[in-house]
């Protein structure tokens, strides 16, 4: 017995020598903790979640004070992760970025930013063009025609801080000598400010800002004197007489004044230049820009590549994908051609029906798709796409036919639960952005990114939904909202989408959307 336990005991020590010197190498699985949802006191529109970057930006409303931001509510998916740096209980300075590390695993830094338009003005009676405010340097400045009087100048109205500042001394309605720079305390959340205000006389009565040509528009921005006959007068190069824009087409918000110049010729040299009364500006030379059409408009041209659908030749360059790459690995394309299209056209047209692809309960929900990008790669069943083609011009409308039979919503995801058997939503939209690259879609909750039409790189959005049957096809013209003239375009996205919002997937099984005959327009009609 005695020899038995020996042995036994001489077994128990190799053994115990030899685990003593296997490593632990294997490694922690990488799951990217991600925040879903992000809420916080005087929120002014929805938190943008960028989870390839890892940013959180919050945009505030004037009644919010940037130093002391209260978080009301925030989720982090998956289930397990946690918060190891950063205290979110406590109030924030967003005037400049926070950090917080989430963890799972790893630990993973998001930066936490706020972005806050408070509206600033002054202005003074008889001003030339808008005062210039330097937010960073406290400093504003306002212009006079040339040889007024700056002794006696009346302050019309001043606002330099929240809604809820308070400024000493209240200049507005007051008769104020600048000859020197005056300068006044705004008191806002118990902080204060010292603004300095110059008052200058204009080296000329009108001046010619700039001019935003696009393709059969252009924008024009002049300065002058408020209250006079103010306004623009354009040509082309090779002509000699000057046609004046018309009145209705002129904004004008004090001495600062722009017209929208429509009905233009494209790729077409003119000539523009501000007046006031019988005074002209400087005369400023623009090129407007090409028509450029969607490729495959019509959406007649396909090729089946097994069991894939592709919306393009296969002797030709793609514009437009599909999510059938994603859907097929569990079932069929569910964007295909159809030869249900509109009264007097010809060719085919775009089928995106929203299935549930997969055997019994195992599967997913596969919305119907069609976007202008690639469907990059598939992430076990989450699709990886990459959003928007090259394009530098600038539309003003989107116009085409559809029709849309519309499903009970079948499948959710946890975040629309309150969906469920509610009518799904189609929709249809466009885009305008300056990206660096092509926009990275990523569908996986555990590192999520989808498309925010209110991203600081969107130029332009318009978009169409629908939460009903359309039976018949009918036409559809979506308008292009832009944030900026002068920022021009390096991607244009379109997206169409039988479920509104199948990235999460949820959406209802059956709801299908017909899409034929996409145009792009250049001009306003009046």
């Amino acid at each position: 017995m005695k020899t038995i336990h020996y042995i036994h005991g001489l077994v128990l020590i190799a053994c115990l020598a030899i685990v003593s010197c296997i490593e632990n190498d294997i490694p922690y699985p990488r799951i990217q903790p991600n925040f879903t949802i992000f809420e916080v006191e005087n929120q002014l529109k929805a938190t943008t979640i960028d989870s390839l970057n890892r940013n959180l930006t919050v945009y505030l409303s004037e009644e919010a004070d940037i130093q002391n931001v209260k978080v009301t509510n925030y989720n982090i998916s998956p289930e397990g992760s946690s918060i190891t740096s950063g205290d979110l209980s406590a109030p924030l300075n967003l005037t400049s970025p926070v950090n917080v590390t989430l963890s799972l695993y790893q630990d993973y830094v998001w930066s936490i930013k706020a972005v806050q338009n408070i509206e600033r003005y002054f202005t003074i009676a008889n001003q030339v063009g808008a005062s210039v405010i330097d937010v960073p340097a406290r400093r504003v400045v306002a212009q006079l025609p040339v040889g007024a009087d700056l002794s006696q100048v009346v302050v019309t109205s001043i606002k330099l801080g929240s809604v809820k500042a308070v400024m000493s001394p209240n200049l507005e309605g007051q008769t104020i000598d600048f000859n020197t720079p005056i300068e006044v305390e705004v008191s806002d959340y118990g902080r204060q400010e010292i603004w300095t205000i110059y008052v200058t006389s204009s080296k000329a009565n009108v001046t010619t800002e700039r001019v935003d040509a696009w393709t059969c528009v252009a924008w024009l921005y002049g300065s002058a004197q408020s209250g006079q006959n103010n306004g623009f007068e354009y040509r082309k190069s090779d002509e000699q007489e000057w046609s004046r824009v018309p009145s209705a087409w002129v904004v004008h918000d004090g001495g600062s004044f722009t017209a929208r110049l429509i009905h233009l010729d494209p790729e077409t040299e003119y000539v523009a230049r501000a007046y006031s009364n019988n005074e002209t500006g400087a005369e400023l030379s623009f090129k407007t820009g090409k028509i450029v059409p969607l490729p495959n408009p019509s959406l007649d041209d396909w090729h089946l590549s097994g069991k894939i659908w592709n919306p393009w030749a296969s002797d030709a360059t793609s514009f437009w994908d599909t999510g059938n790459k994603g859907a097929t690995t569990l079932g069929d394309s569910n964007t295909v051609p159809s030869d249900d299209i509109p009264m007097g056209l010809t060719g085919k047209a775009a089928k995106l029906e929203t299935k549930f692809v997969g055997i019994a309960s195992i599967g997913k929900l596969a919305a119907g798709n069609l976007f202008s990008g690639v469907y990059y790669k598939t992430d076990g069943t989450n699709g990886i796409l990459k959003f928007g083609r090259e394009f530098t011009q600038r539309p003003t409308r989107l116009t085409g036919y559809f029709k849309y039979n519309c499903a009970p919503i079948s499948h959710t995801s946890k975040e629309f639960t309150h969906l469920k058997e509610k009518p799904d939503t189609g929709t249809i939209y466009i885009a305008l952005a300056d990206w660096s690259e092509p926009l990275e879609i990523r569908t996986n909750p555990n590192n999520r990114q989808l498309f925010d039409y209110n991203a600081p790189e969107i130029i332009a959005y318009g978009a169409l939904e629908w939460g009903h049957s359309v039976e018949e096809y009918t036409a559809f013209d979506i308008e292009l909202n832009y944030r900026d003239t002068q920022r021009q375009p390096r991607y244009i996205l379109v997206v169409g989408s039988a479920s509104k919002y199948g990235d999460y997937f949820t959406g209802g099984n059956g709801s299908v959307l017909y899409i034929d005959d996409l145009k792009l327009h250049y001009d306003y009609e009046n």
